[in-house]
């Protein structure tokens, strides 16, 4: 006497070519759906922020008092294309490249 009974197939009408055009759209779905919400959870604000970094990095200017991606506050003193002239303190520059500067401070916030 056998426990297990013999496994029989199925005889359900499928299609050989594999389903209609919504079952594989459903399908897909799922997989859409998540690469919508990455985009507006976190790709879309990153692209947001390196807007806003870059208009600040164009808006640079003699005078501004800056901080930097190091660490250092100081007030710029010269512009060129890629860097920029810090003042970090009196009688003492350094140079810093533009896009190391990560927020421009009120002015006098330096002293």
């Amino acid at each position: 006497m056998f426990l297990i009974s013999d496994a029989h197939a199925q005889t359900t009408a499928t299609h050989a070519g594999g389903g209609n055009l919504f079952s594989s759209i459903s399908g897909m779905l799922p997989l859409i759906v998540v690469f919508v919400a990455l985009f507006f959870i976190m790709i879309r604000p990153q692209m947001k922020k390196q807007k806003e970094h870059n208009a600040m990095l164009a808006a640079l200017a003699k005078g501004d008092e800056v901080v930097t991606s190091g660490g250092l506050l100081g007030k710029v003193t010269g512009i060129a294309q890629s860097d920029i002239s810090l003042q970090i303190a009196s009688g003492v520059e350094v140079q810093v490249q533009r896009s190391a500067v990560v927020q421009v401070l009120p002015k006098g916030t330096l002293k």
